[in-house]
C-alpha cells in the first residue's frame, strides 16, 4: 500500500479539489451526490470517489430554469431525454 497517497479527504479539501464552495460540498454530501464515510461527527470522502467525479464525462449544458429544485443529475437526464426524443 502506498502510504504517500492520501486515501480520504475532508469535505473542505474535496471542495477545493472540485472547485466548488465548502457549503456546496456539504450540501452535495448531505444529498448523497458526493458519497462519504461518517465516523461519529467526522465526514471523509474516499480518494477514489474524487477520482471518479473528476474523470466522469462533463454533463451537458442544462438551462438554469430547468434546475429549479432538481439536482444537476436529474436536470441533465431530463434535458438529454428531450434531446434524444427530438424535442428542443
Amino acid at each position: 500500500m502506498d502510504t504517500d497517497q492520501k486515501r480520504t479527504y475532508t469535505v473542505t479539501e474535496v471542495a477545493r479539489e472540485l472547485g466548488i464552495s465548502r457549503s456546496t460540498a456539504y450540501e452535495c454530501v448531505r444529498t448523497g451526490e458526493i458519497p462519504c464515510l461518517r465516523f461519529g461527527r467526522r465526514i471523509v470522502v474516499a480518494a477514489t470517489v474524487i477520482d471518479q467525479l473528476l474523470s466522469a464525462p462533463a454533463p451537458s449544458t442544462v438551462p438554469a430554469d430547468e434546475l429549479g429544485s432538481k439536482s444537476i443529475n436529474e436536470a441533465t437526464a431530463s434535458a438529454a431525454s428531450r434531446s434524444s426524443d427530438g424535442a428542443t
